[in-house]
């Protein structure tokens, strides 16, 4: 997990050395001074609902699973006229840790090339000590789930029309051009 974990508004450090076989389940509901953070680090204009629930359960050899939802009720700016537009979150969430230094976390090499699939899970990464904080891991899947082009419904970005500079005030290289199209 990226650093953040130690600083996101919906932390959650989780036990994960002594997991219930089955797992455990934790629901996260954001409050309204960790919504206001959440708007902030992200850039919205608010956050009105945050809500994820999490299934951690053991994996293999001291690993841990982590599957669930994020959803949240966002206000972002248009991109185009900055007016308040409304957004949902909706993000399923899959995640597998294993203890730093695993040999589950080593990514399998072929000819010296680093062989990943595109359309496989990704490989588990690493954690440090006996837990996890699996809100910082949520909120990693709420960012991923925020629109980067919010654009109010129906509004265009027309890029401005360019006016074509006059024949005296265009430069050498442009008369040579519009030569070359007017001969072909």
């Amino acid at each position: 997990m990226t650093d953040s974990a130690a600083t996101s508004p919906v932390s959650y450090p989780l036990r994960v050395n002594r997991l219930p076989e089955k797992g455990t389940t934790v629901t996260i509901q954001a409050d309204s001074a960790q919504r206001a953070a959440l708007a902030r680090l992200h850039d919205l204009l608010s956050v009105e609902r945050f809500w994820a629930e999490l299934t951690v359960r053991p994996w293999k050899a001291g690993g841990v699973r982590v599957l669930g939802r994020v959803e949240a009720d966002i206000m972002q700016s248009c991109v185009v006229t900055l007016e308040p537009i409304a957004g949902r979150i909706d993000e399923d969430i899959a995640a597998t840790f294993v203890p730093e230094g695993s040999r589950l976390a080593r990514v399998e090499h072929e000819g010296g090339e680093l062989v990943l699939d595109p359309e496989g899970e990704d490989p588990p990464e690493p954690f440090i000590g006996d837990s996890l904080d699996i809100g910082a891991l949520a909120e990693e899947f709420f960012a991923l789930g925020i629109d980067p082009y919010p654009r109010k419904e129906g509004v265009k970005l027309d890029p401005p029309e360019e006016e074509a500079p006059a024949e005296a005030d265009a430069g050498p290289l442009a008369r040579e051009l519009k030569k070359l199209r007017d001969r072909y």
